[in-house]
């Protein structure tokens, strides 16, 4: 199974270069976050405290609680992050809804060029038995 990953990672990287939001799975961000992925956790604190987070992953609230957000200060808390333009950028949400807004805000406006988003969240993530760490 790990060897099928790893051989899927070139493809997967690829595809993001093309300036298209990629859906991963848990198995792939796994993956790609040991090949060297930032891997950005954009819930709230309430939602990091009652589930945890993805060992490793920042965390980097983008929208409030109710549904506001200020693109270009997330964007500055960011960039400190990212290690080179090059590197890829893999966001979680719960469902994986916001996290695909904002892989397409990243993509389009913040101008990432390798950006991809847990399909099914913190819930798929969790589902799969995956670990998390307590915030």
């Amino acid at each position: 199974m790990k060897k099928r990953l790893f051989a899927l990672l070139p493809l997967l990287f690829g595809l993001a270069q093309a300036g298209d939001l990629v859906g991963i799975t848990p198995d792939e961000l796994q993956a790609m976050q040991a090949q060297g992925a930032l891997v950005v956790d954009v819930r709230t604190p309430g939602e990091w405290a009652a589930t945890g987070i993805i060992p490793g992953s920042k965390t980097l609230t983008y929208f409030t609680s109710t549904g506001g957000y200020d693109q270009a200060a997330w964007l500055k808390q960011l960039q400190p992050w990212v290690a080179r333009p090059s590197q890829p950028v893999v966001l979680v949400c719960r469902s994986g809804n916001r996290s695909a807004t904002v892989g397409k805000m990243l993509l389009t406006e913040g101008g990432y060029g390798k950006v991809y988003h847990l399909e099914k969240g913190i819930r798929g993530w969790s589902a799969e038995n995956k670990p998390l760490a307590r915030q």
